[in-house]
């Protein structure tokens, strides 16, 4: 560019030409030597000497002489450029100079147009130039953000000599300097937005720290500077002030002159920058030269606001729509709208405004119809990319998106803690926010989502402190909320509900909630008396609350509030002051006798805490104690242990009482009671040596009746010691303390839950060195706590460590019990993931998998991104994780495997190739040699002493024959071989050594069947000596892991008889008996609820000859036949693509009773409805239902029948109204109203929670009656909202009708949603239609636009809903209903398979292609456009005065939608586009772009999918407005100014990658895919998009960034 290319300063400075030029201005300016030497060093003459030395003066030549003198002048030298290089720099200093008088300006500006016409002045190097001299002669006179006091000679001349460069920053159009400074205290007019601040909000944001690129140009800097420098700067700040809107008006002026020229896109944002420069800083001369003038004046002076006007007037014509010199966005992302006082002035007030104006209507559009109703839910994995935080001392990797969004004043989503801070109490982003919570503590989220939202309390943090990505919940907020919850109990249990369940849930998360820190105790608590005890006090009639306190009172954070804070005592009244006589109608009931005595623990506590506070505490509750006392020392005064299953009411609550007040006694008693029964030796018959093994005798497991009772305290000092004596004891731990270890742990997943292996390693890094150890956690884990590692999010990092044990054991020889029960344990927590994993924690290098766990990786792969979709962050590690399970494993998928995955993987793996023909190779050249080793070792009379002989010396690639040869050798007749040297070299074997001999065995036994096919041998023959020389290994002799080879038959499922031998073996007697004992000495599979004592089995019987070989240690739950329970439904999964159904349904059938033991068979049942939905018949789906424990499960009322009626018709209407009202009253957040400080805040809602003492009968109502669910009770999917939403999910998925009728009627019913509850709000028993509107829904806007479309046509409501008491059911008004049912909607089908998008997207396009009101050809285009906008515009879709439309309540759908969709299935929406194209009009546009627009800002770092998206808008675009287009009304181009405004915008958020900085800048690929698409537009939109192309002679974003111009695609 022209203005790097400048020479020197000094080059032309000195120029010959330099004083006749100079001469001759002064000659027409009517300057003397003597007046330019003296004019810079004396004040500027006031009009009284202007007259008199006027007198005096010689009267200047005319001015028409003037270019002739130039034009004869400049014959006088050769070299031209340089000449006009001179003559501008001459022309800019006399700019400088003269612009105090007026004739002389008015002269310059004369002399400027005469030059133009022999062109002699090139403005792309004059106006940059002179800008930058104005900005250096400004600084010299002190006015200038740099510098806001009296300026010395010295420091103006340092301040000029430090600038440097041209001011358009390489790295963005407006990276500007720190003279454009935002106030970071403006408040936003943006409604949206919730922030105070522009900092951090995605519109620009200065830093004053930022190196100025303020520049001079190369004028001579003597002239400029040196003769400004005043002597002592005598003159005064308002002669200064004059002297610079002098210079700034005839410097807008020149602007405006050459802006009648064609000007560079770099020089019109240089001009762009200055201007904005000067308009943010109108005033800073009053905060610095003028501060001892006192207050600052209200209306700025006439020489300010003829500058102002003008550089208006240069803003106006930068951004003028006819040129579009200047991208109007760049006015919304400047700022200057927030300028901290806006001047007195109409013309700056009414730019301003429309920069408002058109930055809200742009915002509109990034953002979800739903925005401010949005549900958020705890399902939705979106994560953070490369975001780590810390929490509670534990690294939080992966951080997910928030569960709430705040809207920038840009519109775009932001998260995070800092702008959480800064939301207001009582706006409405803190009340989506405590709805949010509430819901929470409600519906009990997992500990790992509350550590990715919350953040600590600021006492408690560290300095300094860092904000935490993703938090977006402060301490504040859940302060109130948990006071709010606390308010909601106590309205339940004063009710004469029975909610004890809800209190333990809760006290649960309060523990964890305080013990975290994210929550002020000290503030907690003084806000809660305020709530309690001086505000609605009628509120507290039992000891609830002191309960609760009493639960937290030993954390530590709470001991020193009580013990070291100033306030100590303070707090000490405040908490005995919940105290209240609690008199119960029932004295023996446990909880009426803790309730009761509560109050004594806690004074004995304080009292021991503090001596300085004893004063305080209450005399009587002390001596209360005493009553405790003396009842523990009856009960501790009997020789035998207490026997916990045979107590009494009153003793229960009386140990309760105990766990309260003395833990450390209590937890001895109940250790004393679970080693009551003493020890024994194993029986000698167990072990292979001498030794002998003592192990606790069985007592039976306390009862979680009991359990639940417990002080937390206690809870966590019994697991304490239970953990040393099972883990680092040195006598075997009984099943029973095994077993109440996992109740205490399952009983209370927030403050318990340890991930054993780091938690043990900690305490004792060598206690996982010991064998029994290890083999007693991974039973725990596998067989206990699978469900809980998934619900706090651990199984991922537990599949870490395992798969390490694994891979460590893998090649040692002879550790195939510990190897096969990682392994196991692998298997069950690879299929337990539901979102995207990585193989490997560190992300690099090849997987430490074992080849069955990469193909089961691979299985789980396919059914998570079928079922559940890749959210944004992890599409990018897919490639790399499939490279590097391919790297260590062999297997190829069959063709019917494949194509029943999706796509994203079949495409990468349908090339691979299959290696069985090259290992059936490699079997036939060794054939020979393994034939005669395995004669040797095997024959009836072998030499035992070969056996070391062969494992010793023989060759691995041998060794993996092994088994192969002796199937070959047995002839179908097992017993002619030797079973005994064979078992001896299977254990001498490495478990990768046993795993390859099964594989390779399967390879080559289905290679034989082949060959003896073809020499004429039957079919059946064959496999039935497959089969039975197959149970030789598996059951004779037990010498293979069963599971392993089923899984290696079904993989060769593209042989026609690898799945009839699985069948046939899985069909054996010897299996199914050993199932029916392992269903008989198992037990229950709610082990939880099993009050007696457990049985232990046999090592060998449980384990078989091969496992059990030389352990001598017991198993606990351990066993043959519970290692297939993961393995079954990878059975049943390769049997469906194979098309076996019959031979599926009878599988299910058969293992049943092995399956009710799956931990996760509810996720397995909604995960194999979804991965093969369309493809199952009736009859299956039934089969696959009755795995669920029905009675357990929310099904709704009517649904057996849909189910047992097989029928192709689709239920009626009031079947999905009724599924989407479930939703709302357990699923989505229950909205709440505001109130005022003292009042309740929630109004609770009967209908979400029904409590009931009574049981309910009818299917689908028994969960709702019996109040808030345990974590025990739904440990899959893990929370009570999940499983309804599940539920709802496999219901759908279970009916007999197609994906389109079930989309085709839920989304009529949400198209005519507000005449329904309507209808049935007026009914007799119907809510009042204005009555308790809740604050959470912002007021609708006027419907004035849609009378006339209104007129004379009803919106009919759904029929076949009963809607007599539909909405009294919900608890909600009929506006509050109809938002959330239409959220409740969007929720369930992101849910749903892909099949179901694919209707929606069909359903939708139909329904607003047809919509009455957009095909009535009678319409006005303007009546139509202004009926689009209402629709679209109202955040609450006009529910309030009822003027909904059909179309927005669609695109209202489609946002709830698109809200809980993964990133990768965002793709599917451009069906939409694509069916509702070609457009014939704007109102189609915008509904195009209102649908699409807001994902935009999710697809940031999907680079392609974005590039689709924009392209796809930008066709809709030329559908209107191309060259070739016909539409039936000519629209003007300015009529989608703010379309043009958000493509600019979510264009630069998309380079950012993030919100828009002030240097973001688009990507050369989106300016070259908008550039070729401009080829098609009307120049009158070409140009308002022209900026958006890589051609830098039409682009300032390629003129500013000249990369983009350099590397265009």
């Amino acid at each position: 560019m022209e203005q790097t290319q400048r020479p020197a300063p000094r080059s032309y400075q000195f120029h010959p030409a330099r004083p006749a030029i100079t001469d001759l201005f002064h000659l027409y300016l009517g300057r003397t030597a003597r007046q330019k030497s003296e004019e810079p060093s004396r004040e500027p003459p006031n009009k009284a000497q202007k007259r008199v030395t006027a007198l005096n003066r010689e009267l200047p030549p005319p001015n028409e002489q003037f270019i002739s003198d130039f034009e004869q002048l400049l014959r006088q030298f050769a070299d031209q450029e340089q000449l006009r290089l001179v003559t501008e720099s001459v022309l800019i200093s006399l700019v400088v100079q003269c612009s105090t008088h007026a004739s002389r300006a008015e002269f310059i500006l004369f002399a400027l147009r005469s030059l133009c016409t022999i062109s002699c002045i090139n403005w792309d190097t004059f106006l940059p130039s002179l800008l930058n001299s104005v900005s250096s002669a400004e600084m010299s006179l002190g006015h200038g953000s740099q510098t806001n006091s009296a300026v010395t000679p010295n420091s103006a001349s340092q301040a000029i000599s430090a600038v440097t460069s041209t001011s358009v920053s390489q790295s963005g159009l407006l990276s500007t300097t720190n003279t454009i400074t935002l106030p970071s205290n403006f408040q936003s007019s943006n409604p949206a937005s919730p922030l105070t601040s522009v900092q951090g909000m995605g519109s620009p944001a200065h830093s004053a720290t930022e190196p100025s690129s303020l520049t001079l140009s190369p004028v001579k800097l003597n002239e400029t500077s040196g003769n400004l420098q005043p002597p002592t700067l005598k003159v005064s700040s308002s002669m200064r002030e004059n002297a610079i809107s002098s210079l700034r008006q005839l410097c807008c002026k020149i602007i405006l002159i050459g802006l009648e020229y064609s000007l560079k896109p770099v020089t019109h944002a240089e001009i762009f920058y200055h201007m904005l420069n000067w308009l943010v800083n109108w005033d800073q001369r009053q905060q610095g030269n003028d501060a001892s003038d006192g207050v600052k004046p209200c209306r700025p002076d006439k020489a300010l606001i003829e500058w102002l006007h003008s550089c208006l007037d240069v803003v106006w014509l930068l951004v003028e729509e006819d040129k579009c010199r200047i991208p109007f966005y760049e006015l919304l992302r400047s700022g200057l709208q927030f300028i901290e006082s806006i001047p007195d002035d109409e013309a700056l007030f009414t730019l301003v405004l429309e920069i408002h104006r058109r930055r809200d209507m742009m915002a509109m559009h990034m953002q979800m119809l739903d925005q401010h109703l949005q549900s958020p839910t705890f399902g939705v994995q979106r994560f953070l990319p490369l975001a780590t935080t810390n929490f509670g001392g534990e690294a939080i990797t992966n951080m997910r998106y928030s569960p709430i969004t705040y809207p920038s004043v840009l519109g775009e989503p932001l998260h995070g803690e800092d702008l959480a801070a800064c939301i207001q109490k009582g706006t409405l982003d803190w009340e989506r926010a405590l709805r949010c919570i509430k819901h929470a503590l409600r519906t009990t989220p997992s500990p790992e989502w509350w550590k990715r939202v919350l953040v600590v309390a600021p006492c408690y943090r560290p300095q300094p402190i860092v904000p935490t990505p993703g938090a977006v919940f402060t301490s504040e907020m859940i302060c109130e909320a948990t006071i709010d919850r606390i308010v909601e109990l106590l309205k339940l249990t004063n009710s004469e509900t029975n909610c004890w369940q809800e209190w333990i849930i809760f006290a649960d998360i309060f523990f964890f909630l305080i013990k975290s820190g994210c929550i002020d105790f000290v503030d907690f608590v003084d806000k809660l008396v305020s709530r309690l005890v001086e505000g609605d006090s009628h509120r507290l009639r039992t000891n609830h609350v002191t309960w609760l306190l009493a639960q937290i009172i030993r954390i530590e954070l709470v001991m020193n509030a009580l013990n070291a804070d100033t306030r100590k005592a303070e707090m000490t009244r405040k908490l005995l002051s919940f105290h209240r006589e609690d008199k119960s109608s029932d004295p023996n009931n446990p909880h009426s006798i803790l309730l009761d005595f509560i109050s004594s623990c806690q004074n004995l506590r304080i009292w021991s805490l503090n001596s300085s506070t004893r004063e305080y505490l209450n005399n009587e509750q002390l001596h209360k104690g005493k009553q405790i006392d003396e009842w523990w020392r009856q009960l501790s005064k009997g020789e035998r242990p207490v026997d916990y299953t045979n107590l009494d009411d009153r003793s229960i609550g009386m140990f309760w009482v105990v766990s309260f007040m003395m833990a450390q006694p209590a937890c001895e008693m109940v250790m004393n009671w679970l080693t009551s029964a003493g020890t024994e030796l194993l029986p000698a018959s167990s072990l292979q040596s001498n030794d002998r093994l003592m192990v606790m005798r069985e007592t039976s497991p306390l009862p979680m009746s009991l359990l639940s009772g417990f002080a937390i305290n206690l809870c966590l000092k019994l697991a304490y010691q239970m953990e040393e004596s099972l883990f680092s004891g040195q006598v075997v731990p009984s099943i029973g303390m095994v077993e109440t270890y996992t109740r205490l742990l399952l009983l209370a997943p927030h403050s318990l839950f340890r991930s054993l292996f780091s938690h043990l390693t900690q305490k004792n890094p060598s206690t996982l060195s010991k064998p029994g150890a290890t083999l007693l956690v991974l039973e725990i884990l596998n067989y206990r706590l699978l469900p809980l590692c998934r619900y706090e999010g651990k199984n991922k990092s537990l599949m870490y460590d395992v798969s390490k044990i694994a891979a460590t054991l893998k090649g040692k020889r002879g550790d195939h019990r510990v190897f096969r029960l990682a392994e196991n344990l692998c298997m069950n927590l690879i299929l337990s993931l539901r979102d995207f994993f990585s193989v490997k924690k560190e992300g690099k290098g090849q997987t430490e998998f074992t080849e069955t766990l990469n193909r089961i990786t691979v299985t789980t792969l396919a059914i998570i991104i079928k079922t559940r979709g890749i959210a944004e962050a992890e599409q990018l590690y897919l490639p790399t994780m499939l490279e590097q399970i391919m790297a260590s494993s062999q297997h190829a998928w069959s063709d019917k495997t494949l194509r029943y995955f999706p796509p994203a993987l079949r495409d990468a793996l349908i090339g691979r190739v299959d290696k069985r023909g090259l290992a059936v190779q490699a079997w036939q050249q060794a054939e020979a040699t393994v034939i005669n080793q395995c004669t040797n070792l095997l024959s009836p009379s072998a030499d035992p002493t070969y056996v070391m002989t062969y494992v010793s010396h023989s060759f691995p690639q041998h060794r993996q024959y092994l088994c192969a040869g002796a199937w070959i050798l047995m002839h179908g007749h097992p017993e002619k071989i030797n079973s005994a040297n064979l078992a001896r070299v299977l254990r001498e074997f490495s478990p990768e050594e046993v795993t390859a001999n099964i594989y390779t065995m399967v390879d080559v036994l289905l290679h034989h069947i082949q060959v003896e096919l073809q020499r004429g041998h039957p079919l059946q023959d064959l496999l039935l000596k497959a089969c039975t020389n197959l149970a030789f290994f598996i059951w004779t002799h037990e010498l293979l892991p069963l599971d392993i080879l089923l899984l290696a038959l079904i993989d060769r499922d593209d042989d026609p008889h690898a799945l009839h031998i699985a069948i046939s073996l899985l069909e054996r007697q010897e299996l199914q008996q050993r199932i029916k004992l392992f269903h008989l000495t198992r037990g229950p599979p709610e082990h939880w609820l099993y009050s007696g004592i457990f049985k232990r089995a046999e090592l060998h019987k449980a384990l078989g000859n091969h496992l059990s070989w030389k352990d001598r240690l017991p198993v606990f739950f351990d066993d043959i036949a519970a290692r297939l329970v993961p393995v079954i439904p990878l059975i049943v999964y390769r049997l469906i693509e194979n098309d076996a159904m019959d031979h599926a349904e009878r599988l299910l059938h058969m293992y049943k009773q092995l399956l009710i033991y799956h931990p996760l068979r509810f996720t397995f049942v909604r995960d194999i409805l979804a991965y093969f939905y369309g493809h199952l018949p009736g009859k299956l789906v039934v089969r696959i239902l009755n795995l669920l424990d029905i009675s357990k499960i929310p099904f709704s009322e009517t649904f057996p029948q849909h189910i047992a009626s097989n029928s192709a018709t689709c239920p009626p209407p009031d079947y999905f109204a009724n599924l989407l009202l479930v939703l709302v009253n357990n699923v989505i957040p229950p909205l709440s109203t505001s109130t005022k400080y003292g009042s309740p805040f929630d109004v609770y809602n009967p209908a979400r929670a029904t409590h009931s003492k009574t049981p309910a009968t009818q299917l689908g109502q028994a969960s709702a009656a019996e109040g808030q669910k345990a974590f025990y009770q739904v440990q899959d999917p893990g929370t009570y909202t999940q499983l309804v939403l599940e539920t709802a999910v496999i219901e759908l998925l279970s009916l007999p009708v197609s994906a389109a009728q079930i989309v085709s009627s839920v989304v009529q019913i949400i198209v005519h949603i507000q005449p329904t509850v309507v209808q049935s709000s007026n009914g007799p028993h119907g809510a009042s239609n204005g009555a308790g509107q809740s604050t959470v829904l912002p007021t609708s806007p006027s419907g004035g636009s849609t009378d006339s479309l209104n007129a004379g046509r009803s919106t009919p409501s759904v029929s076949g809903i009963n809607s007599s008491s539909f909405v009294s059911r919900s608890g909600y008004t009929n506006q509050q209903l109809s938002c959330l049912l239409i959220q409740a909607c969007g929720l369930l089908l992101a849910h749903l398979p892909q099949d179901f998008h694919l209707q929606l997207y069909m359903e939708v396009s139909r329904l607003i292609k047809d919509s009455w009101w957009l095909t009535d050809g009678k319409r006005l285009p303007s009546e139509l456009d202004s009926a689009v906008n209402y629709a679209l515009l109202d955040p609450t879709w006009a529910v309030q005065d009822n003027t909904s439309t059909e179309i927005g309540n669609v695109v209202c759908l489609l946002h709830s939608f698109f809200s809980h969709l993964p990133q990768q299935w965002l793709e599917e929406a451009h069906v939409i586009i694509k069916n509702l194209r070609p457009v014939a009009s704007v109102a189609m546009l915008r509904i195009g772009f209102r649908i699409i627009g807001p994902l935009l800002p999710r697809l940031a770092n999907a680079h392609n999918l974005f590039n689709k998206t924009v392209s796809l808008l930008l066709g809709m675009m030329v559908d209107v407005f191309g060259k070739n287009s016909q539409p039936s009304v000519t629209v003007q181009a300015s009529e989608i100014t703010d379309l043009i405004d958000f493509l600019h915008h979510v264009i630069h958020y998309e380079g950012q990658g993030g919100p828009v900085q002030t240097n973001s800048k688009p990507r050369p690929e989106v300016l070259t895919l908008v550039g070729r698409a401009l080829e098609n537009f009307r120049p009158d939109v070409q140009h308002l998009l022209s900026h958006l192309k890589t051609d830098v002679n039409s682009s300032i974003y390629a003129a500013t960034h000249p990369k983009l111009a350099q590397n265009p695609v």
